[in-house]
């Protein structure tokens, strides 16, 4: 069975300018991704689809292969979906069929190896799509608000007039931090929930979506959380 990672790395983000490779613990952001990639012994190819080539530089030396992506497909309001179906007709002609299609998006660098593994080992035949969720920490039943006419209002009615958030469904988060689905399936279809989906929870810790500065700023902090942890325990 081949499975090849993907990372899709446009050069236009508005939020933070140049924010795929702009560096956070000494490393560009899109390293992490790769790194990840590597580290799964499954994983027998890691693609970067771009169109801009300061990332196709980062892409290359920390040892992806490139898929030159095309300027209609990198836009900021440019479906991500086409990008894949590119990437997939692109791959396929240079390279031959391939059974596993894993996305890894440079936005969650704070995943680990199990993270992503559990999203992959969890792809069957009953299963269409594996992405990763984290539970979310506010309700739509319970302390989420639409504006409407000058007022607040809750965002999500209810019959059962919840008191407690912990009494509301168990709501999560759809996470960056893996998305593995096959070839066919991102050909005849026209999204991820077009078909089956299968959820595999993420601790918090681990789910962060780089988006801001601030994001970034709260990245590094618990990286260097993470690596003085690391240190304490190899020196113990």
């Amino acid at each position: 069975m081949r499975t090849f990672a993907f990372i899709f790395a446009r050069g236009g983000s508005k939020g933070v300018p140049g924010k795929n490779i702009k560096e956070i613990c000494g490393k560009p952001l899109i390293a992490y991704s790769i790194e990840i990639a590597k580290e799964i012994e499954s994983i027998e190819k890691i693609f970067v689809s771009t169109e801009d080539g300061k990332i196709a530089a980062v892409a290359e030396e920390f040892g992806a292969d490139l898929i030159p992506r095309p300027i209609d497909l990198a836009h900021d309001d440019s479906p991500e979906w086409l990008a894949w179906r590119h990437a997939v007709k692109w791959v396929e002609a240079k390279y031959g069929s391939f059974d596993v299609f894993l996305s890894l998006p440079a936005t969650s660098p704070l995943r680990n190896k199990d993270d992503v593994t559990k999203c992959l080992d969890n792809l069957n035949k009953e299963i269409d799509v594996v992405v990763g969720i984290t539970e979310a920490a506010r309700s739509p039943w319970f302390n989420m608000i639409r504006e409407e006419n000058g007022l607040v209002k809750i965002l999500m009615d209810s019959d059962r007039g919840y008191e407690r958030r912990q009494d509301t469904p168990k709501i999560y988060d759809l996470t960056t931090i893996a998305y593995v689905t096959r070839p066919e399936f991102i050909r005849n279809t026209t999204g991820i929930f077009s078909g089956k989906v299968k959820g595999v929870n993420i601790p918090s810790e681990r789910a962060l979506d780089i988006d801001t500065e601030l994001d970034f700023e709260i990245a590094e902090f618990l990286m260097n959380k993470i690596l003085k942890y690391n240190k304490v325990k190899e020196n113990a």
